[in-house]
């Protein structure tokens, strides 16, 4: 009799358990089966040691630090169609390629690439048809809304001086978000005269550079 309770009192604990998985598997099990991919080939590139052809030191080559957009056609065409191999250059990444105030990840990031790895050059490189051209918080919002994410959250987020508009906002004209990037780079208060900045757009498809004159 005692055994049988206790067997019930057992499946009560697991069932709920076993439904959150079940249920986790269902709506991620993509993601999930993805990641384990990579693991598993992780594991023969490091047994095959194909890693060696990768090797090289943290300070870039050229001196030259890229900003550019995470867009995954440039996830090989950027520096296929700039040159670039393994050790040339810092490459930075971000949706839309931007720097959007002065103290942002980006400038962070270019700030550590001049002073501690010897970046002498930057590139900022955004791209034809990209995403964030267009942005808007109000589309993140009704997305937002339908994952899960409450307007309380959202009216939390804003009082601790979050602008969610302006953090989300993409840009309307790609030449002119270049050009404010470079520009917000150029001017920074801590990048030095000398540094060198330059803003292009590249064909998503073709690769083919145009350089924005500020």
């Amino acid at each position: 009799m005692g055994t049988n309770i206790a067997k019930n009192l057992l499946f009560l604990l697991i069932l709920p358990l076993e439904l959150f998985f079940i249920e986790i598997i269902t709506k991620y099990g993509d993601t999930i089966i993805m990641i384990n991919q990579i693991i598993d080939y992780n594991r023969t590139f490091v047994a095959q040691k194909a890693y060696e052809k990768y090797l090289t030191d943290k300070y870039p080559d050229k001196k030259l630090a890229v900003l550019s957009c995470m867009d995954t056609r440039l996830t090989e065409l950027l520096p296929a169609a700039l040159g670039l191999k393994n050790g040339d250059a810092k490459i930075i990444k971000n949706a839309g390629g931007l720097v959007i105030s002065a103290f942002d990840s980006a400038m962070r990031s270019l700030i550590v690439a001049i002073y501690e790895l010897g970046v002498e050059e930057i590139m900022v490189v955004a791209h034809s048809h990209c995403g964030a051209c267009h942005m808007s918080y109000e589309h993140f919002h009704n997305e937002m809304i339908a994952r899960g994410v409450t307007d309380e959250t959202l009216d939390t987020v804003r009082k601790c001086g979050i602008d969610l508009d302006a953090w989300l906002e993409g840009f309307k004209d790609t030449p002119t978000s270049v050009r404010k990037t470079v520009e917000t780079i150029k001017t920074h208060p801590l990048v030095p005269k000398d540094i060198i900045v330059r803003g292009f757009i590249i064909d998503s498809e073709t690769g083919a550079l145009e350089e924005i004159l500020q």
